[in-house]
């Protein structure tokens, strides 16, 4: 059910990792409690007893130790793309997966179903159903924490059908975002599109329009490496309109105007976002990983190709300028 619960469960699929996969429910609560220091998920507990939490820093951490097979390509360029797509599918595409799992009743209805038998396993219907009530109330009720609006809902499903075209035409050459083998950029991205997958309404649209990436989502689930990564070169006449449309025209401009809400402690923003006004309260959790993309991109000792890629993608001057 969290896109970023089921990342992080990819990944160690991928890499081999001995685990067990617990659903937060009444059985589990006491030991999540223990270990949790944010209300969130996924939480992985280690071997040493230690809890550690947020998916991305989850899985750069254990990419330091479990190094083979590697997720990041050797070319900085490439790795630095996979890192800006994985940055781009945790928080904008998170956009796609939040607003339709809630916008419909019968979205919401499907999934505060769900989530009310996975968290009472032994419950009858009929708590079901008033779990299931009390979940739906409160999810539709946090749309905003995403942006989500009457205002805005037209700009995320045009995105989410974009990108669904615009991945069709670069998977259906490749198993894999970067080749034949995932990148970052695979785990973070396919995390929500998986999600709306598993809802009717997103699900009926990736079933319907993009019979290639249905595939790419059910070959995640156990991503394993068939060949190597490709070159830029190979890669960009597909991959770079996504990069363009979607991270330069719409999730770049997004996240510099959170950031600065954030930084002027603005209780909403509104920004132009390829000719549209977008407008949200920010949200902070965010500005903390946009520094940290920031902070790859400076450490690059050769930041020429990534330079043409974001100049050609309309958005070098965020990054050059957060660079210093």
């Amino acid at each position: 059910m969290s896109p970023y619960s089921v990342k992080v469960r990819s990944y160690f699929r991928f890499k081999g990792i001995p685990h067990r996969w617990l659903p937060r429910n009444a059985d589990t609560m006491a030991d999540y409690q223990k270990h949790a220091k944010l209300p969130i998920v996924p939480l992985v507990v280690t071997p040493e007893d230690e809890g550690v939490q947020d998916s991305t820093p989850i899985i750069e951490r254990l990419e330091a130790s479990f190094r083979e097979p590697s997720i990041h390509p050797e070319d900085p360029t490439l790795r630095f793309v996979s890192e800006l797509l994985e940055e781009f599918g945790d928080e904008w595409g998170n956009k796609w997966m939040f607003h339709y799992r809630w916008a419909r009743s019968v979205d919401q209805e499907s999934c505060a179903g769900r989530i009310a038998r996975g968290a009472m396993p032994r419950a009858d219907e009929s708590q079901h159903a008033a779990m299931a009530a009390q979940v739906r109330e409160r999810m539709v009720g946090r749309v905003w924490f995403v942006g989500s609006s009457e205002q805005t809902a037209p700009q995320i499903e045009a995105s989410f059908a974009e990108t669904l075209e615009l991945l069709e035409t670069h998977l259906a050459g490749r198993p894999y975002l970067m080749g034949a083998r995932p990148c970052f950029g695979d785990f973070g991205l396919w995390g929500q599109i998986y999600n709306a997958w598993t809802d009717p309404t997103p699900g009926a649209l990736v079933e319907s329009r993009a019979p290639a990436v249905l595939e790419w989502c059910q070959r995640m689930l156990f991503p394993r490496v068939e060949g190597e990564f490709e070159s830029w070169e190979s890669l960009s006449p597909t991959l770079m309109p996504l990069i363009d449309q979607q991270v330069g025209r719409l999730f770049v401009p997004w996240t510099l105007a959170n950031a600065q809400a954030i930084e002027q402690g603005q209780e909403e923003f509104s920004v132009e976002l390829a000719g549209q006004t977008w407008s949200q309260k920010p949200q902070k959790y965010h500005a903390k990983s946009l520094r940290a993309l920031f902070e790859k991109y400076a450490k690059l000792e050769d930041r020429r190709q990534v330079d043409g890629i974001l100049e050609c993608a309309r958005c070098l001057d965020a990054f050059s300028g957060a660079a210093g």
